[in-house]
């Protein structure tokens, strides 16, 4: 009985592996990859320009506190990116590692905004003009990572939809009556 269970488990592994998915847009593992080494480069420029920001000095010309707070928190963050880009280029296929650094990303860029309306207000344009085209070059790496984790989610679902069905399959064969035996006749 266990040899059947382990069997059928296989054999849906194999089955969800091999069937044909919804999502073939999904980039291969080594494409993605080198799009992940560029957003971790990219976040590595973005450092210097953070660098320039002087929050404490927008806090003395009457800014709110939270700029100080901000500024700091996007350095952490940025740094943080670059890290994690960096790692998961090497799997990209895991999806709570894809999953979290989406979430930075998109938590970084909120407060990216916040900083440059906060530099051009108090620090002037050009250093608000060159941290929004400095992030706007990540867009098109930001926008495929995201199409990515979309369509690396929706082949994890087609997977495991195939490994139930399979599933199903096996537990019905295990559970069905066994066949009648054959008895054999006696001869005269």
């Amino acid at each position: 009985m266990r040899l059947t269970v382990f069997l059928c488990a296989v054999a849906a592994y194999a089955q969800a592996q091999s069937s044909p998915s919804p999502t073939a847009g999904l980039e291969p593992a080594w494409d993605i990859a080198v799009v992940l080494q560029e957003i971790s480069a990219h976040a590595g420029r973005l450092l210097p320009v953070l660098n320039q920001l002087d929050a404490p000095e927008w806090v003395a010309k009457g800014a709110s506190d939270t700029y100080v707070e901000q500024l700091e928190s996007s350095r952490q963050q940025t740094r943080a990116l670059a890290d994690e880009s960096k790692a998961l280029s090497r799997s990209p296929e895991k999806l709570s590692g894809a999953l979290q650094l989406f979430f930075r990303m998109e938590g970084l860029e909120t407060m990216l905004n916040s900083l440059q309306e906060g530099a051009r207000k108090y620090q002037g344009p050009n250093v608000a003009q060159s941290l929004a085209a400095l992030f706007g070059e990540g867009g098109a790496n930001r926008e495929r990572f995201r199409s990515y984790i979309v369509n690396l989610a929706a082949e994890r679902e087609h997977q495991l939809e195939v490994m139930d069905r399979e599933a199903q399959r096996c537990r019905a064969t295990l559970m069905a009556p066994p066949p009648p035996s054959k008895t054999p006749g006696r001869k005269k």
